[in-house]
């Protein structure tokens, strides 16, 4: 099989506590900017916005 080259791995982290909550994989190619998404953060027990770390 052939590895795809554009999609690479990220960690995210919640805007507000600052917790590191997983990894995930986009494309470079369709997103080239910052990762911005709504996930369940467990510290602060509901959904906020997460981003991606550098």
């Amino acid at each position: 099989m052939a590895k795809n080259e554009n999609r690479n791995y990220v960690t995210l982290r919640c805007t507000v506590c600052g917790e590191e909550l997983r990894c995930t994989s986009k494309n470079r190619k369709n997103t080239p900017d910052r990762l911005e998404i709504k996930k369940y953060c467990p510290k602060c027990r509901k959904h906020q916005v997460v981003k991606e770390k550098k």
